[in-house]
């Protein structure tokens, strides 16, 4: 069975760090996209990163540019989400997900990792 897991969350100050880890199995990441995506109480799931399958290129909700820094390691099967300066509302529920080669949806998803933020 597919699964990615989610992983390196939990409580952070503001200014703080935190680095979520995705972990594939039953996958093979090389060949996938990988995105992640955040839902915070009340609101919709949104955007928030993306790195490409060949690792050459990545996006970035505007909120999170020059914060936060997608990374994969293939060998590991393994993406990362680096977060940095975290503020109160990056406060959410983080989700990564699988895109095979980055021309398709996201087929795959984690089961989040909660990202708590204080002021």
């Amino acid at each position: 069975q597919v699964q990615l897991v989610e992983s390196g969350g939990g409580l952070a100050q503001a200014g703080g760090s935190l680095r979520l880890s995705c972990a594939a199995s039953g996958l093979t990441i090389r060949n996938y996209a990988m995105g992640w995506f955040r839902q915070a109480p009340g609101k919709e799931r949104e955007f928030v990163a993306r790195i490409s399958w060949s690792g050459g290129s990545t996006n970035y909700l505007d909120s999170v540019k020059g914060r936060f820094t997608c990374s994969r390691d293939n060998a590991k099967n393994t993406a990362y989400l680096q977060m940095d300066s975290l503020k109160p509302e990056d406060t959410a529920v983080y989700y990564c997900a699988a895109s095979f080669r980055s021309n398709a949806g996201y087929a795959y998803w984690g089961q989040g990792t909660q990202v708590t933020v204080s002021s």
